[in-house]
């Protein structure tokens, strides 16, 4: 699939179809938990396969497991039955570990199964492009320093800090071609870590090593949509765009209209129903309020999409989901 034309295809659409980041809830769908969930492809593609057959999106997309790239370095992982995994301690203390640090094979730990569960769904999902979930480069040496340490470290150990990028990226480049070679059209790449930072220490932490993966493995048949959902995003945007990712998701944090009125419009940016408030805690009254005020107050742009504003929690209620698919159809008629 032509990928650039996709995206073109988005902008000029009449009714655009939402694009939420929609893959945890499935466990309730099969009746697993998400240990199970994150332990079997075939359960992950099949529960890609099932949503694809219940929601009309413009696209699948993977789980943004954010623990999965760091857990093949050699980082110890928390894994419950309901809830995302989430990384324990850190395993990069001081420069001289950051030199130590081994960049593992793609397919260490769990990345090997998570490849192969995006080639199974991209037999199973013909009729709309097929995403996988990364980590982004700042995100995933936060978990590898500690995501606090790694705050302060880019004031405080900057060389260590470069150090232990340039290796998460090195491996994020290789697992983006590895998901691109069992047929994935692309990957959201989570970044929400770079949110916390200054717009100045964004431009030097994440921008240039989100632009090298990015430009290793973006072509016409394989897209980078960037996602960050802290607060500061509309304050760093002009670093955001020049990573050169094909396209954008934003979080609730941010007012999605504001953020469009600094998209270029041949660039698709996407956003951002609240995951948590709406998806998982909300009515499907609220949630249908809420997709409808979004996209009342995006409507003048067309390259806008609707999306959740991250990852929908594995809980999230499937009432409430079917209501924001419902809230958009009818918004698109109002």
């Amino acid at each position: 699939m032509n990928m650039n034309a996709w995206l073109d295809s988005l902008i000029k659409a009449p009714v655009k179809k939402p694009m939420p980041v929609l893959s945890f809830p499935s466990i309730s769908l099969m009746g697993i938990t998400v240990r199970e969930l994150i332990s079997s492809s075939d359960l992950q593609a099949k529960g890609m396969k099932m949503i694809a057959d219940r929601v009309d999106s413009c696209a699948s997309v993977s789980m943004m497991d954010l623990s999965v790239e760091a857990e093949a370095f050699g980082s110890q992982i928390r894994i419950t039955e309901d809830e995302v995994p989430t990384v324990i301690g850190r395993i990069v203390n001081d420069e001289e570990e950051a030199r130590a640090l081994k960049v593992p094979p793609v397919g260490k730990g769990r990345t090997g199964l998570y490849v192969e569960a995006i080639q199974k769904a991209c037999r199973m999902i013909t009729d709309r492009p097929v995403f996988a979930g990364v980590i982004g480069p700042f995100s995933l040496a936060g978990r590898l320093m500690d995501v606090t340490e790694a705050l302060v470290n880019c004031y405080a150990e900057p060389d260590m800090v470069h150090l232990t990028m340039e290796k998460a990226t090195q491996f994020l480049i290789e697992y983006c071609k590895a998901y691109k070679a069992v047929g994935a059209n692309g990957v959201v790449m989570a970044e929400p870590l770079t949110g916390l930072l200054s717009p100045a220490m964004a431009e030097e932490f994440s921008e240039p090593y989100v632009k090298q993966i990015v430009d290793a493995v973006q072509d016409e048949n394989f897209l980078v949509i960037y996602h960050n959902c802290g607060n500061n995003t509309i304050k760093m945007i002009d670093s955001i765009l020049a990573t050169g990712a094909g396209a954008y998701h934003f979080g609730n944090a941010i007012d999605m209209a504001e953020m469009m009125s600094h998209i270029p419009a041949n660039v698709v940016a996407m956003g951002n129903v609240d995951p948590a408030g709406q998806f998982k805690e909300g009515t499907v009254e609220s949630i249908k309020a809420e997709t409808k005020r979004i996209c009342h107050a995006c409507k003048a742009y067309p390259n806008f999409v609707l999306s959740s504003g991250c990852d929908i929690p594995p809980t999230s209620k499937w009432e409430n989901i079917d209501a924001f698919f419902e809230a958009a159809k009818e918004a698109a008629a109002e």
